[in-house]
């Protein structure tokens, strides 16, 4: 693989940096995305309970004991309940888009290596073959051994730019998915949380 890389020319580093920051990347987000995710159903039921036996308070304190975005969002329209509904769905939106900033953050940088990757490969590829169509008007010689030689170091960075685009890719469709999940956890619980605080206004 070391001598592979090497035969690859110059155009194999910023290809091996996007890999690693990409790598970087997705060792973050599945660290942060993880911690995430919870029991939302659970947490929910957590807090409506608490709700009813303690009130705000006691529903709020569920919240700060509690990780992720799911909880951010409880937290923020709790803590204005006392100011009406319509505060709280506010608060709750606020926070909402506050939440996903952070669930996508590092994503465009994701998708970027994922472009720039097989482009520098391509990009390598051209530029080796034009050095070995070089090196053919050089020794006046089209046999294969020449022409083979060439090409396959000028292949090279494009397979390498493909195999660093389709690794990174896979990670960056899974966390778009968990992403989703976590999101669409948000608004159902989040709406849920509302009518139950509409329910109690109501007795």
């Amino acid at each position: 693989m070391v001598e592979l890389f090497v035969k690859g020319g110059a155009f194999m580093w910023p290809i091996l940096f996007c890999l690693v920051a990409g790598i970087a990347i997705v060792i973050e987000r599945g660290i942060s995305l993880t911690r995430a995710s919870i029991d939302t159903r659970n947490f929910l039921n957590n807090v409506t309970s608490a709700l009813d036996k303690g009130g705000t308070d006691s529903a709020i304190q569920v919240c700060q004991k509690t990780r992720g975005p799911v909880a951010s969002i409880f937290h923020a329209g709790l803590i204005r309940a006392d100011r009406g509904l319509e505060n709280v769905e506010k608060a709750i939106t606020n926070a909402g888009s506050i939440e996903m900033a952070f669930l996508e953050r590092g994503m465009i940088w994701l998708s970027t290596f994922i472009t720039v990757a097989p482009m520098l490969g391509f990009t390598g590829t051209v530029a080796g073959m034009i050095e070995a169509f070089a090196n053919i008007r050089r020794a006046n010689d089209i046999s294969p051994a020449v022409v083979a030689e060439g090409i396959e170091i000028a292949l090279l960075t494009t397979l390498f730019g493909l195999i660093v685009a389709i690794i990174l890719q896979i990670c960056h469709n899974y966390f778009i998915s968990k992403i989703d999940r976590i999101v669409i956890d948000m608004e159902e619980s989040s709406a849920e949380l509302v009518d139950h605080l509409v329910e109690r206004g109501n007795k």
